[in-house]
């Protein structure tokens, strides 16, 4: 699998991320695709959601927290840098297939750190019962995008005050706060975030190459229609998601 190196580009808000992965997806070679990224602090939810139920509005706007829409499902997600964001770009055009691919591929990280790690039903990954990645998944012409999360580290503040998950799901689940859902990768090893990206990378990936300043500005292009109002507000399906 190829690694896809964005550090050419400067950092760039979310959507551009989004927009990179479908720019590969339409343009990919023969190899799988990978690449990380990270985002000054955001919440992005999915695109069958609607924003006023998941995200703190008023609390992202008086704390700088940006808030985007993307095209694949699942749920409500606060990114910050310290966690990594992960894409994998593959010719499987079946979700599901993809999905397990991308799963795997975490997990051999996982274990190959010495961590204990086992997905579940809701593609989640999970060190003991607590999540310490999600994702999610939509299908291009060309192939299939999934992109998930990794937490090293987070704000917990903003976090658990970004994202509105609603009391009565938290008490279908006898939960009590959303920390005691989810842990931190940083309390299972030594390794530094850096540290962490670049196993990660030398675990899954056989080759790389540099992002280009054209692909950079085509990814720029289709980025526009993430940033529409519409697209955030009023997001009308244009995928098959899941």
């Amino acid at each position: 699998m190829q690694y896809l190196d964005l550090s050419l580009s400067t950092m760039k808000p979310l959507p551009f991320y989004l927009a990179m992965e479908e720019y590969v997806a339409r343009t990919i070679g023969d190899d799988d695709c990978f690449f990380m990224w990270q985002v000054k602090p955001t919440v992005i939810f999915g695109r069958n959601q609607l924003l006023e139920n998941e995200v703190n509005i008023d609390y992202c706007q008086q704390n700088n927290i940006q808030v985007y829409r993307r095209k694949s499902g699942g749920g409500c997600v606060y990114a910050d840098m310290q966690n990594v964001m992960l894409s994998l770009v593959t010719h499987d055009d079946n979700v599901n297939l993809a999905f397990n691919k991308f799963i795997n591929m975490m997990l051999l990280v996982l274990h190959k750190m010495g961590i204990s790690a086992v997905s579940n039903q809701h593609n989640d990954i999970l060190i003991g019962e607590r999540k310490v990645s999600g994702t999610a998944c939509y299908h291009l012409p060309g192939g299939s995008i999934v992109h998930g999360t990794l937490l090293y580290d987070t704000n917990m503040e903003h976090m658990l005050n970004a994202i509105t998950p609603g009391v009565h799901k938290l008490q279908a689940k006898g939960i009590q706060s959303v920390r005691q859902r989810i842990t931190l990768l940083k309390e299972h090893t030594t390794m530094t975030l850096d540290e962490v990206k670049d196993f990660i990378r030398q675990t899954l990936c056989t080759s790389s190459r540099q992002v280009t300043i054209e692909e950079i500005v085509a990814a720029e292009e289709i980025e526009q229609g993430y940033l529409q109002k519409e697209f955030i507000y009023q997001f009308k399906n244009q995928s098959n998601g899941s």
